[in-house]
C-alpha cells in the first residue's frame, strides 16, 4: 500500500503520488551541524523567498540543534529563536511554515504565529501532547522515528523503524489526529551506523506498508561524509544522489538545504519515475 489521496495545508493541496514537494530548512540555531544556522532575521526573509522562488513546497523553521553531541536548549531560548521568525514570516509567504520542534510550549506558540505543519523529531515519544495540539489544529504532523536511544544495532533496522513509526501513528490518532494529516520519516542521520542510513535509503519504500506520505531528509547527513569524505557545504552531489534515489523508492518530499538543486533533481526524477515531465 503506497500513500494517496491528498492533503490541504494554507494555500496547497498535496496530491500524494503526483510529484515530490520540497521542504527547504531554515535553521535559526546558531550551532547547526551544516553550518548555516542564521539569526539575522533580515536573513533569514531573504533565505526564505530565495527558496519559494527556487519551488520550495514548505519552509522548515527550527531553532534547535539536532547534529551528534548536541547540547539541548532551554524552552525559553527556543522560544525566543523560532517565534519571532514565524511571525514575521508567516504574512509574507503563501507556502506552508513547518515548525520544527520536540518542545509542546514551542509548537504551540509557533502554531498561534502562523505555523501550519508540526516536525517532531521524536514522534510523539518525548511529548504526546504535541499530537493533541496537531488535532485541535487540524494541521498536519509529520512522525519522525528517532533511534539515538536504541540499545542494539544487531536488529533490522527497517523492521524497528517501521514498528516505531506504526506506534506513532497509533498515538497520533488516539489524539484525534485525522491519518489523512500524518506524514513519516525514518529519520535519516538519527541513526547509529552510518551504513544503517544507506539501508533505509535503499529499502525506504518498505515504509509504504504503512501508507502515509514519506519525508525524507537526506540533505548533508554524515552519511555522505563517510562516504565521499566532503565537509556539510560540499555534499550537494552526495545529497543529489541520495535524494533521487529516494525519490525513486517512494519519497513525498524532501527535506533539504539546496533548494534550487534538490528541486532540479526532484523534477527530473518525477519525469522517470511517475512520467510527471
Amino acid at each position: 500500500m503506497t500513500a494517496s489521496g491528498s492533503m490541504l495545508c494554507k494555500n496547497t493541496e498535496f496530491k500524494w503520488g503526483e510529484r515530490t514537494y520540497v521542504m527547504g530548512i531554515i535553521n535559526v540555531s546558531p550551532d547547526s551541524f551544516s553550518g548555516d544556522g542564521i539569526t539575522n532575521f533580515e536573513s533569514i526573509i531573504t533565505l526564505a523567498k530565495t527558496m519559494i522562488s527556487d519551488g520550495a513546497d514548505i519552509l522548515d523553521v527550527g531553532g534547535e540543534s539536532t547534529r551528534p553531541g548536541y547540547t539541548p536548549v532551554t524552552v525559553d531560548e527556543e522560544i525566543k529563536r523560532v517565534i519571532p521568525v514565524i511571525e514575521q514570516l508567516a504574512p509574507l509567504v503563501t507556502v506552508p511554515i513547518s515548525v520544527d520542534s520536540t518542545k509542546y510550549e514551542v509548537v504551540s506558540l509557533a502554531l498561534e504565529a502562523g505555523a501550519n505543519i508540526i516536525n517532531d523529531q521524536w514522534g510523539l515519544k518525548t511529548e504526546p501532547r504535541i499530537a493533541e495540539l496537531a488535532a485541535k489544529k487540524g494541521v498536519p504532523i509529520v512522525l519522525m522515528n528517532n533511534l539515538r536511544d536504541r540499545e542494539s544495532l544487531n536488529t533490522d533496522v527497517m523492521v524497528e523503524i517501521t514498528t516505531a513509526l506504526k506506534q506513532s501513528i497509533e498515538l497520533a490518532e488516539r489524539s484525534g489526529v485525522p491519518l489523512k494529516n500524518i506524514i513519516i520519516d525514518p529519520g535519516i542521520g538519527f541513526i547509529k551506523s552510518w551504513k544503517e542510513d544507506l539501508t533505509v535509503i535503499n529499502r525506504l519504500n518498505e515504509l509504504s506498508v504503512l501508507g502515509r506520505p514519506i519525508l525524507f531528509g537526506p540533505s548533508r547527513k554524515s552519511f555522505i561524509k563517510m562516504v565521499l569524505n566532503l565537509p556539510a557545504d560540499e555534499r550537494v552531489e552526495g545529497t543529489a544522489a541520495a535524494v533521487a534515489i529516494g525519490i525513486s523508492k517512494g519519497a513525498d518530499i524532501i527535506r533539504v538545504h539546496d533548494v534550487k538543486q534538490m528541486v532540479r533533481v526532484a523534477r527530473m526524477s518525477d519525469a522517470i519515475m511517475r512520467n510527471n515531465a
